[in-house]
Protein backbone atom coordinates (compact mmCIF):
# COMPACT_ATOMS: atom_id res chain seq x y z
CA UNK A 1 0.00 0.00 0.00
CA UNK A 2 1.84 3.43 -1.04
CA UNK A 3 2.55 6.38 1.85
CA UNK A 4 -0.30 8.38 2.34
CA UNK A 5 0.89 12.32 1.84
CA UNK A 6 -0.62 15.69 2.62
CA UNK A 7 -0.74 18.09 -0.48
CA UNK A 8 -1.67 21.34 -0.93
CA UNK A 9 -4.16 21.40 -3.51
CA UNK A 10 -5.42 25.33 -3.18
CA UNK A 11 -4.25 28.26 -1.71
CA UNK A 12 -5.52 31.74 -0.78
CA UNK A 13 -5.06 34.82 1.18
CA UNK A 14 -6.40 38.19 1.57
CA UNK A 15 -4.99 42.02 2.54
CA UNK A 16 -6.74 45.13 3.81
CA UNK A 17 -7.28 47.61 1.37
CA UNK A 18 -5.03 50.43 3.60
CA UNK A 19 -1.59 50.75 2.77
CA UNK A 20 0.68 52.23 5.52
CA UNK A 21 3.67 53.42 3.54
CA UNK A 22 7.09 54.78 4.55
CA UNK A 23 6.44 57.89 4.26
CA UNK A 24 3.41 58.45 6.26
CA UNK A 25 5.44 56.36 9.06
CA UNK A 26 8.36 59.16 9.13
CA UNK A 27 5.09 61.72 9.81
CA UNK A 28 4.53 59.23 13.02
CA UNK A 29 8.23 58.47 14.43
CA UNK A 30 12.06 59.81 13.33
CA UNK A 31 12.43 57.96 10.41
CA UNK A 32 12.22 57.82 6.80
CA UNK A 33 12.06 55.49 3.82
CA UNK A 34 15.70 55.19 3.04
CA UNK A 35 16.23 54.04 6.56
CA UNK A 36 13.81 51.66 6.60
CA UNK A 37 14.45 50.50 2.94
CA UNK A 38 17.92 50.16 3.80
CA UNK A 39 17.76 47.89 7.17
CA UNK A 40 14.80 45.64 6.14
CA UNK A 41 14.00 46.50 2.59
CA UNK A 42 10.31 47.30 3.22
CA UNK A 43 8.30 49.95 1.48
CA UNK A 44 4.69 49.41 2.64
CA UNK A 45 2.35 47.41 4.70
CA UNK A 46 -1.34 46.57 4.72
CA UNK A 47 -2.96 47.38 7.99
CA UNK A 48 -6.51 46.27 9.12
CA UNK A 49 -8.58 49.69 10.00
CA UNK A 50 -12.43 48.98 11.09
CA UNK A 51 -14.11 49.17 14.79
CA UNK A 52 -14.16 45.43 16.31
CA UNK A 53 -12.24 43.63 13.46
CA UNK A 54 -9.68 41.39 14.47
CA UNK A 55 -7.58 38.74 12.91
CA UNK A 56 -10.91 36.59 12.48
CA UNK A 57 -11.92 38.73 9.90
CA UNK A 58 -8.54 38.38 8.06
CA UNK A 59 -8.88 34.92 7.86
CA UNK A 60 -12.43 34.51 7.24
CA UNK A 61 -11.60 36.35 4.12
CA UNK A 62 -9.08 33.86 3.14
CA UNK A 63 -11.01 30.62 3.72
CA UNK A 64 -14.32 31.96 2.11
CA UNK A 65 -11.78 32.62 -0.98
CA UNK A 66 -9.91 29.15 -1.06
CA UNK A 67 -12.98 27.17 -0.67
CA UNK A 68 -14.81 29.23 -3.53
CA UNK A 69 -11.53 28.53 -5.64
CA UNK A 70 -11.30 25.34 -4.77
CA UNK A 71 -14.99 24.60 -5.60
CA UNK A 72 -15.08 23.04 -1.92
CA UNK A 73 -18.21 23.03 0.43
CA UNK A 74 -17.74 24.27 3.71
CA UNK A 75 -19.20 21.09 5.01
CA UNK A 76 -16.51 18.96 3.74
CA UNK A 77 -13.55 20.72 5.91
CA UNK A 78 -13.17 18.21 8.23
CA UNK A 79 -10.21 20.60 10.31
CA UNK A 80 -9.09 23.94 10.69
CA UNK A 81 -6.33 24.87 12.38
CA UNK A 82 -5.64 28.51 12.61
CA UNK A 83 -1.44 29.80 13.19
CA UNK A 84 -1.40 33.25 14.86
CA UNK A 85 -0.26 35.23 17.69
CA UNK A 86 -2.52 37.74 17.58
CA UNK A 87 -5.86 35.79 18.48
CA UNK A 88 -9.19 37.41 18.85
CA UNK A 89 -9.38 36.98 22.27
CA UNK A 90 -7.75 34.26 25.25
CA UNK A 91 -10.53 31.95 24.14
CA UNK A 92 -12.33 30.74 22.41
CA UNK A 93 -9.66 29.79 19.42
CA UNK A 94 -9.63 32.13 16.49
CA UNK A 95 -9.73 29.22 14.69
CA UNK A 96 -13.17 28.44 16.06
CA UNK A 97 -14.39 32.11 15.25
CA UNK A 98 -12.98 31.66 11.35
CA UNK A 99 -15.05 28.51 10.75
CA UNK A 100 -18.04 29.86 12.56
CA UNK A 101 -17.81 32.85 9.58
CA UNK A 102 -16.94 30.64 7.04
CA UNK A 103 -19.53 28.24 7.89
CA UNK A 104 -17.82 25.51 8.21
CA UNK A 105 -19.47 23.21 10.75
CA UNK A 106 -18.53 19.34 10.53
CA UNK A 107 -15.03 20.56 11.45
CA UNK A 108 -13.27 20.74 14.73
CA UNK A 109 -10.42 23.24 15.01
CA UNK A 110 -8.07 24.70 16.97
CA UNK A 111 -4.88 27.98 17.08
CA UNK A 112 -1.60 26.83 16.55
CA UNK A 113 1.44 29.61 18.06
CA UNK A 114 4.89 29.58 17.08
CA UNK A 115 5.39 33.19 16.19
CA UNK A 116 6.64 33.35 12.45
CA UNK A 117 7.15 29.51 12.42
CA UNK A 118 3.51 29.02 12.74
CA UNK A 119 2.01 28.69 9.58
CA UNK A 120 4.95 25.74 9.27
CA UNK A 121 3.57 24.04 12.63
CA UNK A 122 0.73 23.93 11.79
CA UNK A 123 0.98 22.53 8.14
CA UNK A 124 3.08 19.94 9.48
CA UNK A 125 0.54 19.29 12.34
CA UNK A 126 -2.61 18.95 9.60
CA UNK A 127 -0.53 16.57 7.52
CA UNK A 128 -0.11 13.85 10.20
CA UNK A 129 -3.95 14.41 10.28
CA UNK A 130 -4.37 13.82 6.71
CA UNK A 131 -1.63 10.88 6.45
CA UNK A 132 -3.77 8.98 9.12
CA UNK A 133 -6.09 8.42 6.11
CA UNK A 134 -8.78 10.06 8.01
CA UNK A 135 -9.15 13.28 7.25
CA UNK A 136 -9.61 14.28 3.36
CA UNK A 137 -9.57 18.02 3.72
CA UNK A 138 -7.89 20.32 6.36
CA UNK A 139 -7.22 24.19 5.76
CA UNK A 140 -4.54 25.83 7.15
CA UNK A 141 -4.71 29.37 8.39
CA UNK A 142 -1.85 32.29 8.72
CA UNK A 143 -2.94 34.92 10.12
CA UNK A 144 -2.06 38.16 12.51
CA UNK A 145 -3.69 41.31 12.79
CA UNK A 146 0.18 42.49 13.82
CA UNK A 147 -0.90 45.90 14.19
CA UNK A 148 -3.09 45.38 17.34
CA UNK A 149 0.42 44.99 19.28
CA UNK A 150 2.80 47.78 17.13
CA UNK A 151 3.74 50.85 19.07
CA UNK A 152 3.54 53.30 16.40
CA UNK A 153 5.98 55.71 18.72
CA UNK A 154 8.38 52.68 18.71
CA UNK A 155 10.71 53.52 15.41
CA UNK A 156 12.54 49.95 15.76
CA UNK A 157 9.42 47.86 15.54
CA UNK A 158 6.66 49.59 13.62
CA UNK A 159 8.13 50.03 10.27
CA UNK A 160 8.16 46.17 10.55
CA UNK A 161 4.75 44.86 10.89
CA UNK A 162 1.61 44.28 8.73
CA UNK A 163 -1.53 42.47 9.00
CA UNK A 164 -2.33 39.61 6.55
CA UNK A 165 -4.35 36.03 6.39
CA UNK A 166 -3.41 32.94 4.08
CA UNK A 167 -4.78 29.78 3.86
CA UNK A 168 -4.30 26.85 2.03
CA UNK A 169 -6.41 23.17 1.49
CA UNK A 170 -4.71 19.95 2.40
CA UNK A 171 -5.54 16.78 0.91
CA UNK A 172 -4.55 13.14 0.74
CA UNK A 173 -2.50 11.48 -2.59
CA UNK A 174 -0.87 8.50 -2.85
CA UNK A 175 1.27 9.87 -5.89
CA UNK A 176 4.99 11.45 -4.79
CA UNK A 177 3.57 15.07 -4.20
CA UNK A 178 3.04 17.26 -1.12
CA UNK A 179 4.74 17.41 1.92
CA UNK A 180 8.27 15.35 1.84
CA UNK A 181 9.89 16.23 4.80
CA UNK A 182 10.42 19.03 7.93
CA UNK A 183 12.80 19.82 10.64
CA UNK A 184 11.69 22.38 13.32
CA UNK A 185 13.25 23.59 16.46
CA UNK A 186 12.89 25.62 19.84
CA UNK A 187 15.15 27.53 22.00
CA UNK A 188 13.05 29.03 24.84
CA UNK A 189 16.09 30.87 26.11
CA UNK A 190 15.22 33.36 23.08
CA UNK A 191 11.79 34.68 24.75
CA UNK A 192 13.21 37.61 26.18
CA UNK A 193 14.84 39.17 23.28
CA UNK A 194 11.55 39.16 21.30
CA UNK A 195 8.41 38.97 23.06
CA UNK A 196 4.95 40.28 24.65
CA UNK A 197 5.49 41.67 28.12
CA UNK A 198 2.24 41.58 29.76
CA UNK A 199 -1.28 40.25 28.75
CA UNK A 200 -0.54 36.68 30.15
CA UNK A 201 -0.90 34.78 32.74
CA UNK A 202 2.58 36.09 34.43
CA UNK A 203 1.57 39.58 33.82
CA UNK A 204 -2.29 40.01 33.20
CA UNK A 205 -3.87 43.34 32.26
CA UNK A 206 -3.57 46.13 34.90
CA UNK A 207 -3.15 50.29 34.42
CA UNK A 208 0.81 49.43 35.12
CA UNK A 209 1.27 47.29 31.86
CA UNK A 210 -1.30 49.65 30.09
CA UNK A 211 0.71 52.86 31.18
CA UNK A 212 4.20 50.92 30.35
CA UNK A 213 3.16 49.93 27.02
CA UNK A 214 3.75 46.19 27.69
CA UNK A 215 1.06 44.80 25.46
CA UNK A 216 3.03 45.64 22.31
CA UNK A 217 6.06 43.67 20.42
CA UNK A 218 9.37 44.46 22.64
CA UNK A 219 12.64 43.07 20.08
CA UNK A 220 16.16 42.80 20.61
CA UNK A 221 17.07 43.66 16.51
CA UNK A 222 20.37 42.75 16.99
CA UNK A 223 20.16 39.78 19.06
CA UNK A 224 17.04 38.57 17.16
CA UNK A 225 18.98 38.93 13.64
CA UNK A 226 21.80 36.98 14.51
CA UNK A 227 20.11 34.03 15.31
CA UNK A 228 17.69 34.47 12.62
CA UNK A 229 20.18 34.56 9.85
CA UNK A 230 22.03 31.67 11.25
CA UNK A 231 19.43 29.46 12.03
CA UNK A 232 17.10 29.79 9.00
CA UNK A 233 19.91 29.43 6.50
CA UNK A 234 21.20 26.47 8.71
CA UNK A 235 18.07 24.36 9.04
CA UNK A 236 17.32 25.62 5.01
CA UNK A 237 21.05 23.69 4.21
CA UNK A 238 20.05 20.78 6.20
CA UNK A 239 16.77 19.83 4.83
CA UNK A 240 18.73 19.60 1.62
CA UNK A 241 21.18 17.65 2.13
CA UNK A 242 18.60 15.10 3.91
CA UNK A 243 17.13 14.89 1.38
CA UNK A 244 19.70 14.66 -1.27
CA UNK A 245 19.07 17.92 -2.56
CA UNK A 246 21.14 20.30 -4.91
CA UNK A 247 20.41 23.66 -5.69
CA UNK A 248 19.32 22.83 -9.12
CA UNK A 249 16.97 20.52 -7.47
CA UNK A 250 15.18 23.32 -6.00
CA UNK A 251 12.43 25.34 -7.83
CA UNK A 252 11.39 27.65 -5.07
CA UNK A 253 12.63 29.02 -1.62
CA UNK A 254 9.66 30.56 0.34
CA UNK A 255 11.27 32.15 3.34
CA UNK A 256 9.39 34.42 6.31
CA UNK A 257 9.18 37.77 5.03
CA UNK A 258 11.00 39.22 8.26
CA UNK A 259 14.13 41.37 7.08
CA UNK A 260 15.56 41.03 3.04
CA UNK A 261 19.02 40.43 4.80
CA UNK A 262 17.83 37.29 6.25
CA UNK A 263 16.34 36.60 2.89
CA UNK A 264 19.54 36.82 0.77
CA UNK A 265 21.36 35.31 3.30
CA UNK A 266 18.98 32.27 3.87
CA UNK A 267 19.26 31.93 -0.15
CA UNK A 268 23.25 32.20 -0.37
CA UNK A 269 23.92 29.58 2.47
CA UNK A 270 21.98 27.14 -0.39
CA UNK A 271 23.79 28.27 -2.50
CA UNK A 272 20.13 29.26 -5.07
CA UNK A 273 20.23 31.75 -7.71
CA UNK A 274 17.85 34.52 -6.28
CA UNK A 275 15.29 34.20 -8.64
CA UNK A 276 14.65 31.14 -7.32
CA UNK A 277 13.55 32.99 -4.13
CA UNK A 278 10.38 34.36 -3.48
CA UNK A 279 9.99 37.77 -1.81
CA UNK A 280 7.21 40.17 -1.49
CA UNK A 281 8.42 42.29 2.03
CA UNK A 282 8.66 45.34 0.51
CA UNK A 283 4.87 45.13 -0.01
CA UNK A 284 3.19 43.76 2.70
CA UNK A 285 6.42 43.75 5.76
CA UNK A 286 5.94 41.23 8.26
CA UNK A 287 2.50 39.61 8.95
CA UNK A 288 3.93 36.65 10.80
CA UNK A 289 2.19 33.32 10.45
CA UNK A 290 0.73 34.59 7.30
CA UNK A 291 4.05 35.77 5.08
CA UNK A 292 4.95 32.35 3.58
CA UNK A 293 0.87 31.31 2.51
CA UNK A 294 1.01 34.99 1.21
CA UNK A 295 4.21 34.92 -0.56
CA UNK A 296 3.10 31.23 -1.95
CA UNK A 297 -0.57 32.82 -3.62
CA UNK A 298 1.33 35.33 -5.23
CA UNK A 299 3.69 33.26 -6.65
CA UNK A 300 0.95 30.39 -7.55
CA UNK A 301 0.79 31.21 -11.20
CA UNK A 302 4.61 30.72 -11.62
CA UNK A 303 4.31 27.47 -9.87
CA UNK A 304 4.59 24.11 -11.83
CA UNK A 305 3.25 20.71 -10.66
CA UNK A 306 6.40 18.66 -9.25
CA UNK A 307 8.24 21.72 -8.16
CA UNK A 308 10.59 21.21 -5.33
CA UNK A 309 10.05 23.79 -2.99
CA UNK A 310 11.93 24.85 0.92
CA UNK A 311 9.65 26.86 2.85
CA UNK A 312 11.27 27.96 5.98
CA UNK A 313 10.91 30.35 8.90
CA UNK A 314 12.52 31.48 12.21
CA UNK A 315 10.24 33.55 14.61
CA UNK A 316 9.73 34.66 18.40
CA UNK A 317 10.19 31.99 21.19
CA UNK A 318 12.88 31.28 19.11
CA UNK A 319 11.11 29.04 16.93
CA UNK A 320 12.46 27.93 13.53
CA UNK A 321 11.83 25.45 10.80
CA UNK A 322 11.61 24.10 6.90
CA UNK A 323 9.57 22.14 5.44
CA UNK A 324 10.45 20.80 2.07
CA UNK A 325 7.29 19.81 -0.46
CA UNK A 326 6.30 19.01 -3.53
CA UNK A 327 4.00 20.77 -5.49
CA UNK A 328 1.07 19.28 -6.46
CA UNK A 329 -0.75 21.21 -8.93
CA UNK A 330 -0.46 23.07 -12.67
CA UNK A 331 -1.69 27.24 -12.16
CA UNK A 332 -5.18 27.47 -13.91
Amino acid sequence: MKKIRAAVTGIHAWVPDYILTNQELSGMVDTSDEWIMQRVGIRERRILKGEGLGTSDLGEKAVKGLLEKTGTSPDEVDLLICATITPDMAFPATANIISDKAGIKNAFSFDLGAACSGFLFALQTAAAYVETGKFKKVIVVGADKMSSITDYTDRTTCPLFGDAAGAVLLEPVTEDYGIMDYIFRVDGSGRKHLYLKAGGSVRPASHETVDNKEHFIYQDGQVVFKFAVSNMADISAEIMERNNLRAEDIAWLVPHQANLRIIDATGRRMGLDPAKVMINIEKYGNTTAATIPLCLWEYEPRLKKGDKIILAAFGGGFTWGSVYLIWAYDPE
